[in-house]
């Protein structure tokens, strides 16, 4: 079995891969590390902590790649929204930067919290509108040279979920009383022999929206990153020149695709965190 963590890549690796159908290269490149890779440059290691043992459960908090890249994420957009508050400081009449981002600003909160929400839609505006950056940043980077998409790993698409499940919990119990909106989760006059099948499906529905929201996310982006690299691969695979325009135009068609869906999957991942508040608000409805 190959040890993906130690699978170095090179063109003769390639190559022989192409020979023998051996995908251990693709999946290095999906595969989280403790190190950062810049080839042909080498690479840099990341610290590495000792595991913690708490309550039978091994925590390990050494970085991977993965999460530096989240880091550089959160930096990014930290930086972007402080640069467009400075801007607003100076003229109530966004210009450049802060301009093209309040076009996507309004398009949140017009077109996704406002109309799934309603009246309360503002209060949580701050809170979807950073999903909806983070997450794009975290998908565009995985086109940048020697970038990497942290939502290709399924852990941090399950962190992002559970923050928009626990926002929803919490929007709903706010607006509705804790208890209200347990009692609220099951429908009213139900005979009391369904009542115990109806309470374990409301409970699984919702966990399936958490879920739902990480495996769209973590699907999307790594079968993108996987159609690339296979499109890459097919080069080496034939060996023969004729294939290398064909791939490379390939190849820069789905790079331009996934520019696209990386902003439709931000999009979505916000979109369905709005329409879970909303009804978690309005269970009236």
């Amino acid at each position: 079995m190959t040890n993906l963590d130690d699978y170095t890549i090179t063109s003769g690796d390639t190559v022989a891969a192409g020979n023998t159908g051996d995908t251990g290269w693709i999946l290095d490149y999906v595969t989280d590390k403790n190190y950062l890779e810049f080839k042909p440059f080498g690479k840099i290691a990341l610290p590495q902590f000792e595991t913690i043992d708490l309550f039978g459960l091994s925590i390990n908090l050494s970085p991977t790649k993965y999460v530096v890249y989240m880091w550089f994420a959160a930096l990014i957009v930290f930086v972007m929204m402080v640069l467009v508050a400075r801007s607003y400081r100076k003229s109530v009449v966004p210009q450049g930067f802060a301009n093209f981002i309040e076009v996507f600003i309004l398009f949140i909160r017009d077109e996704i919290v406002r109309p799934n929400i309603g009246d309360k839609a503002d209060r949580y505006m701050p809170f979807l509108a950073t999903i909806f950056f983070f997450i794009a940043t975290c998908n565009l980077m995985g086109l940048v040279p020697w970038g990497v998409s942290s939502t290709e790993n399924i852990s941090v698409t399950a962190g992002l979920a559970l923050t928009s499940f626990f926002m929803i919990q919490a929007a709903g119990m706010k607006n509705n009383g804790a208890w209200g909106y347990l009692k609220g989760l099951v429908p009213h006059g139900l005979p009391m022999f369904i009542l115990p099948v109806m309470i374990v499906v409301e409970f699984l529905g919702l966990l399936t929206k958490p879920f739902a929201l990480t495996v769209r996310l973590f699907a999307n982006m790594t079968s993108g990153k996987i159609v690339i690299l296979s499109l890459i691969g097919l080069i080496f695979f034939f060996q023969n020149v004729i294939v290398i325009p064909v791939s490379i135009l390939f190849t820069l068609f789905i790079m331009l695709l996934k520019m696209f869906i990386s902003l439709l999957q931000a999009y979505i991942f916000t979109m369905l965190s709005a329409l879970f508040i909303g009804m978690a608000v309005h269970q009236e409805h």
